[in-house]
């Protein structure tokens, strides 16, 4: 049984046409204190491609829902808002990183460790995901942002 799962999981693979052009690197997830039920995903997305590509969500078994957002700067106020869409530039990347884009995780069924990795989906528009398993690590003391 594990074997054909295994041989269906390969020739589904290999069937499928490369549209990844973008990959992840530098991604964390930030440790809160306990009882926090939200958190942030943070991720560095590069696209080789010669046309820009949009990340247009993401997923967790671990949450019940996330959501791409940004800060903006409204009368002199930083304010998180929901965005549809991140674009990554054509031969270029995006970096999501605290106080700009980046990846809010509502409602933890669990609290993160930092002892076990954590697992994110990010969906593009081109068709292509990323299955991520992210480091969770503690706030730092200079990122100033709160949630």
């Amino acid at each position: 049984m594990l074997k054909h799962m295994f041989y269906a999981a390969v020739s589904l693979l290999l069937a499928t046409p490369v549209l990844a052009n973008v990959t992840a690197s530098d991604g964390y997830v930030r440790l809160l204190p306990p009882g926090s039920p939200n958190t942030a995903a943070f991720v560095v997305l590069k696209n080789d491609g010669d046309a820009p590509v949009k990340l247009t969500g993401a997923s967790s078994p671990e949450v019940a829902r996330a959501e791409l957002h940004t800060h903006l700067h409204e009368n002199g106020v930083m304010r998180m808002r929901q965005v549809e869409s991140i674009e990554i530039p054509a031969k270029g990347e995006v970096a999501l990183k605290p106080g700009s884009f980046h990846i809010m995780l509502f409602d933890l069924k669990d609290q993160p460790s930092q002892d076990t990795p954590f697992p994110l989906t990010l969906s593009l528009d081109n068709g292509q995901t990323l299955g991520l398993l992210l480091p969770v690590k503690p706030v730092e003391p200079s990122a100033g942002m709160q949630h």
